[in-house]
């Protein structure tokens, strides 16, 4: 699923069990399991071992080449902000946790990126029709793409009529200061009631420029630094399991498959329009910027929004001091798995930077300092961290 990736079960999961197969996320399982069901079971299989044979033996004649700072030395490569320069932007317009129940579907149907959608059904154009909307015009795959999106909009109207699914989330805005490779989330503008701490991890794979090793909070100011803060967000859109499962007990597994695909959408739809609300209104550190959807998706603003468990801090158990800090159960709804899976599974959850220097990274492979460091920071032992974190540790635990 989307908290594993292809990378780790060709290199730690396949080898163990053969059979394995990676699928991005559950809308697509039908296609797989498809291929399992058909008569070319078998040819399928060996092209996925085939696959992921090569991915394992690339990955681990690049890991035989790769260098690492230590901690220390990686620390002192840190970004280093001039926060007397570029200080933290504004004052929010509001702090605290706000909570956002029956968002409008009409606007985020507005702000759907329908290039996933498309990819869920397996439907790719060719270049230079490849993505939408000029996937339409598409010689192979046009004719099919246009049905599907007209089949998508009907099942929208219907949803909007029949208001069966809801759309709910919270938003959550502190002050915050950086303490070395951690960000501490207070209560109060005095920074002395303790909201809890995010813990972050910095990169080690070394580096042929003199580009710093980036954690995540490099981005917040230290203390003494400037008064900073820092957001989360998290949303979800409510009733796809319910309209699926009525799809169901019809007997129409492709509806059920698209109320599913929908409702992703919907929430990556709603992650963006809040996070566009927060930057522009909550919060109100962008006075004015563009409002075209296109825009948005080519991440053309101020500020990022990583999620635990992606790149910038790949670590799930990161989302319990989210949904502790920003209370984000009782007022929205979604909560968490004991794998640190949200649900409804139509959901996003992400911090909000805000400093222009912010940008989006991967952390990539760590080594045993940095994560018997990490472990005591967050009050874990090393073995636990080394479960948590398997898919990047630079060694073998």
């Amino acid at each position: 699923g989307a908290t594993a990736s292809k990378m780790h079960t060709a290199v730690k999961i396949q080898p163990h069990f053969k059979d394995t197969i990676h699928v991005i996320d559950a809308s697509k399982a039908v296609v797989t399991v498809s291929s399992l069901l058909g008569d070319n079971k078998a040819e399928f299989l060996t092209d996925i071992g085939e696959t992921y044979t090569e991915i394992r033996e690339e990955y681990l004649a690049n890991q035989k080449d790769r260098k690492y700072k230590n901690l220390e030395q990686a620390r002192k490569k840190a970004l280093q902000i001039d926060w007397t320069a570029t200080p933290p932007v504004k004052k929010p317009a509001k702090q605290g946790r706000i909570t956002i129940d029956d968002f409008p579907l009409e606007t985020l149907i507005e702000r759907i990126d329908w290039n996933p959608f498309f990819q869920v059904w397996q439907i790719r154009g060719k270049y230079p029709n490849r993505d939408y909307p000029r996937l339409f015009k598409c010689p192979t795959v046009g004719q099919e793409a246009q049905k599907l999106f007209d089949e998508a909009q009907q099942m929208l109207k219907d949803i909007v009529a029949t208001r069966s699914l809801k759309a709910r989330g919270t938003v959550c805005i502190l002050p915050a200061h950086t303490v070395g490779d951690d960000i501490h989330v207070f209560e109060d503008e005095e920074c002395t009631k303790l909201a809890g701490v995010y813990h972050g991890l910095r990169q080690q794979a070394e580096k042929d420029t003199d580009e710093p090793y980036l954690s995540l909070s490099d981005f917040v100011a230290p203390k003494g630094k400037g008064q900073d803060y820092i957001a989360s967000l998290v949303v979800g859109v409510f009733g796809a399991d319910e309209l699926a499962a009525r799809y169901e007990m019809e007997n129409d597994s492709y509806r059920s498959i698209m109320a599913k695909a929908l409702a992703d959408r919907l929430a990556e739809a709603f992650a963006e329009e809040l996070h566009r609300i927060v930057r522009t209104e909550t919060w109100g550190y962008i006075a004015k910027e563009a409002t075209n959807t296109e825009d948005l998706l080519k991440l053309q603003y101020q500020g990022i929004r990583p999620a635990p468990g992606y790149p910038s801090q790949p670590d799930h158990t990161e989302k319990p001091t989210m949904w502790k800090i920003g209370d984000v159960e009782a007022r929205c709804g979604v909560r968490l798995t004991e794998s640190h899976s949200m649900l409804p599974a139509a959901s996003v959850s992400a911090l909000v930077f805000t400093h222009p220097q912010s940008k989006y990274f991967a952390v990539g492979k760590v080594c045993k300092d940095q994560i018997t460091d990490y472990a005591n920071r967050k009050g874990m032992t090393v073995e636990q961290v080394e479960r948590n974190l398997g898919s990047i540790l630079a060694y073998d635990p």
